[in-house]
């Protein structure tokens, strides 16, 4: 987190003349720091003379995808969910107006509280005995957020209610054999396990808001440990709520697994729930059935390896930089991924 006193991105003057104009509560002229993570989208803190806090939101720089970085969506998603128990920063302002500063932006709470990128963010932040309690608060909190009834809670146009897994399944398939020449590599589990996937989907409950990349990173916890608020909604949408559940299972990482989600996991850490622990909770919480989780998990391994696929064929075509990137361990992982989708889809044929 850097002070600066001129950031890219941003018209500060006319910025804080809107926020003077439209936002209640926090007063310019601001002090402005530069927040890191976020998906690239420019976040900063503000702070006005008063020492009342608020978080700014704007997409990256540059030529965008038609759907990439909405702050529009994340904006109705925190606003239609401050009632609810899913704890969100405060919506308090959002500029339509992209002649303020060059894109839509908007303006919600600052929340006392870190996301955890690696076992460093959880030393610091998360004490021993604090991590069972994060972990209950962590899939307490999906829990919360697969209950909610997006046409109640005024989300019900958010996307498509139906065939989630279908589309997903389709939309990376296309990317996987479209990278294929660029990556000059294949693998033939990527074409079965599609097809299998797509022979064998459950039928899909009613629909519910998915978050689409539910993890620590994204769950800012508090000084008591449990999550004070869930963050980056950018791509959340209508969908199959088990599907969000198994990628949040599989990006906690415990100790011993032999292909962690990420390197340096922050979960991989004494004192975490197990994921069996965190399935169980979700299960009794929400009523759901989880005996076909495996489907699941099996999709979003598969998921994960695709999207690799698709960033390994761009460093392979020269597409990005690979200074500091180890491609052999990129393509290693994509095949762990494989691995771990075909296993888990052995372990649904055992128990059919």
């Amino acid at each position: 987190m850097t002070a600066t006193a001129r950031l890219p991105g941003y018209d500060i003057p006319a910025v804080e003349a809107w926020i003077a104009r439209n936002v209640e509560g926090i007063s310019p002229p601001f002090t402005w720091t530069r927040l890191e993570g976020g998906h690239s989208n420019l976040t900063c803190l503000i702070e006005d003379g008063a020492g009342r806090k608020a978080v700014i939101r704007r997409p990256p720089m540059g030529e965008l995808l038609p759907k990439a970085h909405d702050m529009g969506r994340e904006w109705a998603i925190i606003s239609a969910l401050g009632p609810t128990a899913v704890p969100v920063p405060r919506a308090l302002g959002f500029c339509e107006d992209p002649a303020v500063t060059g894109a839509h932006f908007y303006v919600m709470g600052f929340i006392d509280g870190h996301p955890l990128y690696s076992s460093a963010d959880t030393e610091r932040w998360v004490p021993l005995a604090n991590r069972e309690r994060f972990g209950h608060s962590f899939i307490d909190v999906l829990a919360d957020l697969h209950s909610v009834d997006p046409d109640a809670a005024g989300l019900g146009d958010l996307g498509k209610k139906e065939g989630y897994i279908e589309r997903q399944l389709k939309t990376w398939y296309r990317s996987w054999t479209a990278s294929i020449e660029d990556a000059r590599f294949d693998d033939p589990r990527a074409h079965s396990l599609q097809k299998y996937l797509l022979e064998n989907t459950p039928e899909q409950g009613p629909a519910r808001v998915v978050h689409g990349d539910y993890g620590t990173h994204n769950c800012l916890v508090g000084a008591d440990g449990s999550v004070a608020a869930v963050v980056d909604w950018e791509i959340s949408t209508l969908g199959d709520p088990l599907a969000d559940l198994a990628y949040a299972l599989n990006q906690w990482s415990e100790q011993g697994d032999p292909v962690p989600f990420r390197d340096d996991a922050p979960t991989a850490m004494p004192g975490f729930p197990k994921r069996a622990e965190l399935a169980e909770r979700y299960a009794k919480r929400t009523g759901r059935d989880l005996s076909r989780l495996d489907f699941y998990v099996g999709f979003n391994r598969w998921k994960s390896a695709a999207i690799i696929h698709g960033v390994y064929a761009r460093y392979m075509a020269g597409k990005k930089s690979t200074e500091g990137v180890d491609l052999e361990a990129l393509r290693r992982r994509m095949v762990s991924f494989l691995d771990l989708a075909e296993q888990a889809v052995e372990r649904l044929e055992c128990k059919a």
